[in-house]
């Protein structure tokens, strides 16, 4: 973890970038480059929000989606990791997303 809080903001944004540019150009629901701008985006957002808590005692309102929701039906059970912990799962665009506000 960078003890840097703007280095790692630095990183975060190029993160967000990066996953920008490659979710505009996905193909398919499990494009492999959309899996991994995601999976880096959140990495570079736990390391920003550790380090921005390590510097300052501050963190940011905002959590990483861990797939822990029970109610939801559509996660699959088995992502435990040897520690018990849930794998973050990457769910691409949901199928039925209906945008109300439109």
């Amino acid at each position: 973890m960078s003890a840097d809080p703007r280095a790692a903001l630095a990183r975060l944004v190029a993160a967000f970038e990066r996953h920008l540019e490659v979710s505009s150009t996905r193909r398919g629901d499990e494009d492999p480059a959309v899996v991994a701008a995601y999976e880096d985006l959140a990495d570079a957002f736990e390391e920003y929000d550790g380090s921005l808590y390590d510097a300052y005692g501050e963190m940011t309102p905002l959590d990483i989606y861990a797939g822990d929701d029970e109610d939801d039906e559509d996660l699959d059970d088995g992502h435990d990791d040897e520690d018990g912990d849930r794998s973050r799962i990457y769910s691409g665009l949901d199928d039925d997303y209906d945008d109300e506000d439109d």
